[in-house]
């Protein structure tokens, strides 16, 4: 049996993506000296918000999602941001590569609506890995798992996050309603001659209660 160690050596935004997307340059090696054919990687990201502060305009962003602030030591637990997948080549000892992390402006997903409320500091990341391994063995190829205890953390700087949405999304973002609302908002536009989006909803903050 194969010995794995997983280190994560950067996150970045990438620049030539076609929607936001991170990378994850890893590092893998294999401590008792087989040879890799490949992996079949998978990797489950979680987001560890138990692991970092938060001042009082990130306490009032993320009551949506954790309640009051009273509540958090029982709220405030790891959950799952996204699934990677990555085909590694061969290697003996050990290999960089990279791994797509796939980002949406979504406020719908959890891991969107955390980040968005976010100013500073540092995002808790713990990637866990799991796959196929494929070595060589003394009648042919042999396949095992990757461990379950394979794993790794990061600090993500929120500003990578947010300088990489922003480039997408400069200046704007979108929320998704359902067709009739969308349906309502529209005819209360036209109603109302105003000339954009931002006009209506600005109009409808502002609106005093009845």
């Amino acid at each position: 049996m194969s010995a794995y160690v997983f280190t994560v050596l950067d996150v970045t935004a990438e620049p030539y993506a076609a929607s936001p997307q991170l990378t994850c340059r890893l590092r893998i090696e294999e401590t008792t000296g087989r040879r890799v054919h490949a992996i079949a990687l998978r990797c489950q990201v979680r987001i560890e918000p138990q692991r970092r502060r938060y001042d009082a305009a990130e306490h009032e962003a993320l009551r949506g999602l954790f309640g009051e602030r009273e509540r958090w030591g029982d709220t405030l637990k790891p959950f799952q941001w996204m699934q990677a997948n990555a085909t590694v080549q061969g290697f003996a000892g050990e290999t960089e590569t990279e791994l797509a992390l796939p980002c949406t402006y979504d406020l719908e997903v959890i891991g969107s609506r955390y980040l968005h409320a976010l100013d500073a500091g540092d995002v808790p990341l713990n990637l866990l890995f799991s796959g196929t391994i494929f070595t060589k063995g003394a009648t042919g190829f042999e396949v095992e798992q990757v461990p379950w205890s394979c794993e790794a953390r990061w600090a993500l700087p929120v500003s990578v996050w947010r300088d990489m949405i922003d480039a997408f999304f400069p200046n704007s973002g979108y929320v998704r309603v359902s067709a009739d609302t969308l349906k309502e908002l529209t005819a209360y536009r036209a109603r109302h001659d105003l000339i954009s989006w931002d006009e209506t909803i600005q109009r409808l903050l502002s609106a005093e209660e009845p």
